[in-house]
This record gives structure tokens, C-alpha cells and sequence, in this order.
């Protein structure tokens, strides 16, 4: 199922979108990754709205949640000394405003070589913090508080056609923001490196 960042034409207001599934008919407009093109779909779908109050939403793998941890990586055993938890809301606003893409420009440490845009772990050496603050504060002034936005996460086709949904509030995003900075801050007062679960 495509994870990516998406973005969807002519969106329908937020009443229109369901909770649970309900198959309804609608035409949706999908970015070719790589491509300034949109594949034109029409087809009976399950609309689904995310909803952090819904278990059964917690239990879809589209629902996403990360972690950053504070670490040394001299240590000769592995030690957590604090964590940063990335909610929902968080995670999907984090790759929405392009968060990874910036912070990419620092050099992660990661197994599969991608950096913080990987599905693994991705170290980020204290010496690189200062930097990485000052990305974020920059993304952040970009973000416009008042306009709330409904994202596309992902969709499948199998067994039937659904598309995932989420309400991004930027306002609640830009008090996250200001949390990481200041977890960021301190980890660089301490001289600790960041591990980045996501």
C-alpha cells in the first residue's frame, strides 16, 4: 500500500468523508509518483477518515506513530536516556510538510542508507542538532496556522478499493514542532545523539 505523500484534486468537504467504512462512488485524482501527471480513478470505494479516538483505526498499518531517542553513540551498551513520542496526527503532518526531505540534508546514519526517510532506525550525530533546529524553525514559519487540511495517507485496490484519510490541524502541529525543538536543544546541551524510530 503506498505510503507517500499524496495529495488529492476537487477534495470533498469533511462531512462527506466516513468514520467506518461505507462504500460510496467517487472519483479521486492520484499523483504518479515521479510524474506530473494524475491517474484518473472512479471506482467504489471505502473512504475512511482516521480517527485517534477509534481502537479499530489504531489497529490499521496505515495508522503510523514514531519515536525519537535521546542516545549516545559511543555508548558501549544501548541506553535510552529520554523519548520523544510522535503521535498520529504528528507523524502524517510531519512527512505532509516535507519535514524529512529537509532534515535529509544533514547526514543521517541509517542501515539502509536512505537517511530519516527510511523505515529504519536513523541516527543523527549532537554535532548536526543546532543545524537541525534551525530547518525546523524555518518549516515551521511556513505553515499556515489557521487552514486545516485533509490528506490523502495511502490507498489499496485489494481485496477492495479503500482510501485512507487524515485531518491535519496545523496549529496542534506547530505546538509539536515547538516540543521537538526544545527536545532537540537540550539532547545538544547533554551531548546526546538522536535516534529517529519512524
Amino acid at each position: 500500500m503506498p505510503t507517500e505523500k499524496m495529495s488529492v484534486k476537487n477534495i470533498y468537504n469533511k462531512d462527506s468523508y466516513v468514520k467506518t467504512n461505507s462504500i460510496k462512488n467517487r472519483e479521486l485524482f492520484l499523483p504518479i509518483k515521479g510524474s506530473p501527471l494524475f491517474i484518473y480513478l472512479a471506482m467504489n470505494i471505502h473512504r475512511i477518515l482516521l480517527d485517534d479516538n477509534n481502537p479499530e483505526h489504531h489497529e490499521l498499518s496505515i495508522y503510523r506513530t514514531g519515536r525519537i531517542n535521546r542516545v549516545r553513540l559511543q555508548d558501549k551498551s544501548y541506553k535510552t536516556y529520554c523519548s520523544l513520542e510522535i503521535g498520529a496526527h504528528d507523524y502524517a503532518a510531519f512527512f505532509h510538510y516535507d519535514l524529512p526531505q529537509f532534515l535529509n540534508r544533514l547526514p543521517f546514519i541509517s542501515e539502509s542508507g536512505n537517511g530519516l526517510d527510511s523505515w529504519d532506525e536513523a541516527f543523527l550525530h549532537h554535532s548536526s542538532l543546532g543545524s537541525m533546529n534551525q530547518i525546523i524553525a524555518e518549516r515551521r514559519a511556513t505553515i499556515n496556522h489557521q487552514h486545516n487540511e485533509i490528506i490523502l495517507l495511502g490507498w489499496q485496490d485489494q481485496p477492495v478499493g479503500v482510501a485512507y484519510f487524515r485531518d491535519i490541524d496545523p496549529a496542534k502541529f506547530v505546538v509539536f514542532l515547538g516540543k521537538l525543538i526544545e527536545f532537540v536543544e537540550e539532547s545538544a546541551a547533554a551531548g546526546c545523539d538522536l535516534e529517529f524510530i519512524l
